[in-house]
This record gives C-alpha cells, sequence and structure tokens, in this order.
C-alpha cells in the first residue's frame, strides 16, 4: 500500500517541528534563505533537529547558496536530505554527497517536455519538487499548478508543492499520486510577515486529509 510522505516546510520553532512530527509527518523544511520570512539561522535550525525525535528526517532548503553556507549547514546540522530551489545545476547539488531534492518552478509556460527534460537533467536527484513559478520569489507563493499537467511516468517520483491546504491536499493525492507532498503557508496560522508560524490544528488537519487519501486510495 502507497503511503503518501509528508514535509513541513519553514519549520522555525521547536514546537512547530514537534507538532508535526507528533501528527505523523515525516521530514520538516528548515530555510536557509535569508530573503524568506521562514528563514533560519544554524544555531536555531541544530536546536531544532535535535529535539526531533527518531525517523523524522531534516530538508535543509537553499537558494542559490553559496558552497560555504552550504558546507556549513552540512557540518553542523547533518540534514539528511539537501533541497535547492534556486538555479543550481546537477553538478553542484550532488556535489556535497548527500541526497537532495531539486525545486522546479512551473509556470504557464511550462511543458510536460519540459518536466521530462528537467527529470533527465536531475536524474542524480532523489525526487524532483515541483512548484508553483512566482517571478517575485523562490517558491513560497501559496499558490497551486494545473496537476494535469504532470506527465503520468513521473508522479510517483516527485514531491508535490504550491498551494498546497487541508481543503485540496486530498485532491492532489487522489489526483496526482505523489510520492510526497510539501506545506508551509497552507498550515501556518498567520501572513504577517515576522510572525511565519504554524498552526497545529492545520498541520493535524493537512495530515489527516493525506492518510484518507490513501485509504480510500488503497481499498
Amino acid at each position: 500500500m502507497h503511503r503518501t510522505r509528508i514535509k513541513i516546510c519553514g519549520i522555525r520553532r521547536i514546537e512547530d517541528a514537534l507538532a508535526a512530527a507528533n501528527n505523523g509527518a515525516d521530514a520538516i523544511g528548515l530555510i536557509f534563505y535569508p530573503a524568506s520570512s521562514r528563514a533560519v539561522v544554524l544555531t536555531e535550525a541544530v536546536a531544532i533537529k535535535a529535539a526531533l525525535p527518531p525517523f523524522v528526517a531534516s530538508v535543509a532548503l537553499f537558494v542559490n547558496p553559496d558552497r560555504a553556507l552550504v558546507d556549513a549547514v552540512v557540518k553542523e546540522l547533518r540534514p539528511n536530505i539537501l533541497q535547492f530551489h534556486g538555479d543550481e545545476d546537477a553538478d553542484f547539488c550532488i556535489s556535497f554527497n548527500i541526497p537532495y531534492l531539486k525545486a522546479i518552478r512551473i509556470g504557464g509556460a511550462t511543458t510536460q517536455g519540459d518536466l521530462l527534460q528537467y527529470k533527465a537533467e536531475f536524474a542524480s536527484a532523489q525526487a524532483l519538487l515541483l512548484d508553483k513559478l512566482d517571478p517575485l520569489q523562490y517558491g513560497g507563493s501559496g499558490e497551486s499548478f494545473d496537476w494535469q499537467m504532470i506527465p503520468h511516468e513521473m508522479r510517483n517520483h516527485i514531491v508535490l508543492a504550491g498551494g498546497l491546504n487541508f481543503n485540496n491536499v486530498a485532491r492532489a493525492v487522489d489526483m496526482v499520486r505523489p510520492w510526497a507532498v510539501d506545506v508551509s503557508s497552507g498550515v501556518e496560522s498567520n501572513t504577517v510577515v515576522d510572525m511565519k508560524t504554524k498552526d497545529h490544528a492545520k498541520i493535524a488537519a493537512f495530515v489527516q486529509q493525506v492518510r484518507q487519501a490513501d485509504q480510500d486510495a488503497n481499498v
């Protein structure tokens, strides 16, 4: 039976990381991109990871980083997975010898052929993370894209992101059958730039909707 994996991204507080873990999330995302309102510094990230229970993965997210930053995070945090959300090439992503995800931002001009080309270009990635293109920022727009344009042959090898919340994630899982889903703003309690806290009830509802969609698909 397939179980859709769940990542709660943009974690900034230990209590939010524990809420994600206690409600059944498989991974948390820690953002090392200073321009993001959800960014953490390394000491915060280390404390958050240290508080996690066993078997909950930590994902370190970067956007066009200097190598020195990634090296420092790898050394001090020892994340399970790296996630590259900028214009990094495959050689850079794989050079840290840690499994990685490559985010692909999907816009109106993106085609199925483009996605298959990205899949080939980043064959060394554990998966592609598909997100909605926002010309003003790298991810975190809270908007979804047309899930139907994802080629069927790559759907169970992707992490689906972009505009997911507890109201639409069951439909997304049912339609796409991705390997994993990724949510950040969809489980936040507010949108004030300097107060990106997670809503624990929304986390619980999100996870429950994913699990229900899995159960329905496997009946």
